[in-house]
This record gives C-alpha cells, structure tokens and sequence, in this order.
C-alpha cells in the first residue's frame, strides 16, 4: 500500500502537535520537545489498537513522531522494518493515578514531597513543583511500556492540589517532561485520610460529616471568587469596546488556592477524587452537582461495582486495583470482580491504575488479573477489550484523548512492542517508543539508563 502524498500532509501536521504548545503566559509552561526518531514499521504482528480494533499480522508505521498508519500489507517507503511475528503491539500504557516524582523509588524522607499536609484545603500546591525528574521509577515504569503519567499529590488533604500530566522522558527539569496543552488535574479525597489527619491533631474534618463541609465550604468561596474574576473580566472588555483607553476595572487579588478550585468550576482541570466506597462516592457526585463540576474519576474505588450503572450513565470513569483490598475499613469491601463489572455496562470506563511504584511496572498483569475475575463471571473480556484499560480509557480520564492512547494516524507515536500476549505474566515490553523516539530496547543496553542514584546496586542492569 503506497501512501505517497499523505505522509507530507501527516508529516506537517505531527509538527504541530508535537511542538511545545504556545504558553507565554501561562507559569511553569511545558519545554517538552520530542526526541527524533528514525521512520519505523514494525510489521506482521498482533495489533491492539486500543479502542476495541485488533488485526491479526498487523503492520504499524511511524514517522515524524506520529502514527501514519495502521493496517496490514504496508509498505515501508524507506522506514526501518522490525519482524513483529509471534509478538504484540499496543498503545503506551498510562497511568492515570502515579507519585513517581513526589515519592520517588527507593525513597528517603528528604524526597518526600507529595502530601503538604498543613490544612485540610491546599488546593494551591501543584505536585509538579514537587517532582524529582530524576527518580529511577520513571525509567523502570518505561521499562514496563509506560509512557505517560498523571502525578498527583498525596491524599492527606481534602483537596490536595493540582496533578500534572508528564511524557516518560528523560529531562532536567519537570517542565522538559510536562505533556503540553494537558489539563491540571484536582486531587480530592474522600473518607478516612483526611478525617485521620487532621482529626488526630484535633481539627476539622474529624468525621465524614466535616469532610463533606469542607469540600462545601471550599466551593462556595471558589464561587464567589469566580464571580469576582468574570465580572472583572467581563467589565474590562467592555471598557475596552467603549473607547480604546478607557477606565480599567480594578483587578480582584489572586489567591493561587481558589485560582485552582475556580478552574474545577470553569471545567479547565478535571477532577480526580481518591475514594473507595460506594457511599461516598454517591455523595461526591451530589456534591459536583451542587457546585456544577464535573468528576472525571474516581480512584481506588474498592466498592465501584455497586453503582457500576450509576458511573457509565454519568461518564464518569473508575481508576482501580485489580485486587487490593482489605487493609483498612474502607478498603475492607473490594472484590476482584471489580474492574470487570465495572466496566460492564454501556458506556462504562474502567481503569487499571498503580498508585505504586512497584505496581507501575507490572499495570500489563493487573489488567490481566482482572480480565481472569471477569471471564471467571462469563464475561467475554478480549485483549483488545482490555487494553482499553491501560490507553484509551485512562487518555480519556486525564483529558488527553484526542492526541494520544490508541493506534490511529495522526495520533502520537506512543507504542509498545511486547514479546508476546502483553496480558501473561511472562511478557515483556521489548521495545517503547515515545513520540516515534525508541526509549527502551530490552536487547539494547544503550537503551537501558540507569539511574546515577543506582550505579553499583543490585538493581542496575
């Protein structure tokens, strides 16, 4: 199949979404750029394109830092071909739910930057200002077929602050790193965290009730404070129509803490709530109908198979263990069906998250768990049925679906290349490309970094 003509147009158009995004204004903007890559076909292999699609020898085309396409019986036009026989290919995994960065692996407590545990509400901190690029998990997470991350603060906290979205990607900074034109995510929690925090020191929240009065109390002055920047906004463009020079309103002081919560409200920063009832995440969505915003995700959510209906109809999605439970009350009522029924209704979107360190190494064989829960039911749950899990889903999750998270051209060249089924426990992510850069190559030493902080360990290579 000769695609003459298009690649000039796609290769254009790669150039675009690939280059930093224009941010003059906005603090901390992302310098991300992409790492070259030299055209790639990885040819004849089982292609899982993420959003349900599997062809069996498929071929997959990479060029310019973008899918071109994806089919069978294409032709290379000068691309290097790499023989997929007897191997897989999906999207790069996400992980919707990391402190990779605020907790680095190994740890000490002088790197422990992920919970500003000071007052219930610190919607102020942004856990990128907290993220160490250097921390070896990212490159073990890459290892593993990971290629983007949504960091979030601790849940300590009501409303922790703010999550970024970060590439997988070496960088000397966490901005070299931050995925451009992706929302700030929110992280809130809810239930037992907060109210033992800030309850042992013998503050408010001490009970759910108060968890739930302060997330209140915190939206009502983000609502007011909102109101006082649209009116200042709305007033000065209207001065500015009137007569070019005019009178300009007085601009209302900033607080960096409602700055953050007048985002949720306006709908610029998705909302990720670490909850794990099915109570509590009722009264969650009741509270965004109060104030109106929306919830993309739940995270945890042991007891999310109890209102699966409830979420699909809502689209809100569900961030889950494939069978952590038990190791505190709230914990205590998880079943390892979960995942499986949750992402059983119509419209459902279901998600296998790490929380962990460890745990991002291995998101391939948690989704795997989940999908021998879910057969174990009768559910016809397919490979390219979970992989949704991993890329498409959690894309969609953390607002960034439109660029990345399945195989179709003109997306971001985030690909993975496993030695065989990536769902059994013996698989192996061969090779990951990031933006059509090869960042890992298991047959590669030179492909392999290893951190400074882990020469001369057991763990390096």
């Amino acid at each position: 199949m000769r695609l003459g003509w298009q690649l000039a147009a796609l290769a254009a158009a790669a150039m675009t979404m690939l280059a930093p995004a224009a941010q003059a204004d906005e603090p901390f903007a992302s310098t991300y750029r992409p790492i070259a890559g030299e055209p790639v076909l990885i040819r004849g292999a089982t292609v899982l394109t993420g959003d349900g699609g599997r062809i069996d020898g498929g071929d997959v085309l990479l060029r310019d830092g973008v899918i071109v396409a994806v089919g069978s019986g294409l032709d290379a036009d000068g691309a290097t071909v790499i023989d997929g026989a007897g191997k897989w290919v999906t999207p790069g995994i996400i992980d919707v739910h990391s402190h990779l960065g605020v907790y680095p692996s190994p740890g000490m407590n002088a790197h422990s930057d992920g919970n500003e545990m000071t007052a219930p509400v610190t919607a102020q901190v942004w856990a990128e200002h907290g993220v160490w690029p250097q921390d070896p998990g990212f490159d073990a997470a890459r290892a593993a077929g990971v290629t983007t991350m949504l960091i979030l603060p601790g849940s300590a906290n009501l409303i922790g602050g703010r999550g970024v979205v970060l590439r997988n990607v070496p960088g000397t900074s966490v901005m070299d790193m931050k995925f451009p034109d992706a929302p700030h995510a929110v992280k809130m929690a809810c239930g037992e965290n907060p109210k033992r925090v800030y309850g042992s020191r013998g503050q408010s929240p001490q009970t759910r009730m108060g968890n739930i009065a302060g997330y209140r109390a915190a939206f009502i002055e983000a609502q007011r404070y909102r109101q006082q920047w649209d009116a200042y906004e709305s007033a000065r463009e209207q001065a500015g129509e009137r007569r070019r020079g005019g009178e300009t309103p007085s601009e209302p002081n900033r607080d960096l803490r409602l700055e953050t919560l007048a985002g949720v409200l306006r709908g610029d920063i998705t909302v990720q709530i670490h909850c794990y009832r099915a109570d509590e995440m009722a009264l969650m969505l009741e509270l965004a109908d109060e104030f109106g915003f929306r919830i993309s995700a739940f995270h945890h959510g042991v007891e999310a198979y109890k209102l699966a209906d409830r979420l699909a109809n809502e689209g809100v999605c569900a961030a889950l263990w494939a069978d952590w439970w038990g190791f505190k009350m709230e914990a205590w009522d998880g079943i390892q069906e979960n995942i499986a029924l949750v992402d059983r209704p119509e419209g459902s979107c279901a998600i296998v998250h790490s929380d962990s360190s460890e745990g991002i190494q291995r998101l391939n064989q948690e989704a795997g768990k989940a999908m021998a829960r879910g057969r174990a039911l009768g559910l016809d749950i397919t490979p390219e049925h979970a992989i949704r899990w991993l890329t498409a889903n959690a894309a969609r999750a953390i607002g960034i679906a439109e660029s990345t998270g399945t195989l179709a051209p003109g997306k971001r060249a985030d690909v993975v290349l496993w030695d065989r089924d990536p769902f059994s426990v013996y698989a192996h992510a061969e090779r990951v490309w990031i933006d059509g850069a090869l960042l890992h190559d298991r047959s590669d030493r030179a492909r392999q970094p290893v951190s400074d902080f882990l020469l001369g360990t057991e763990v390096a290579p």
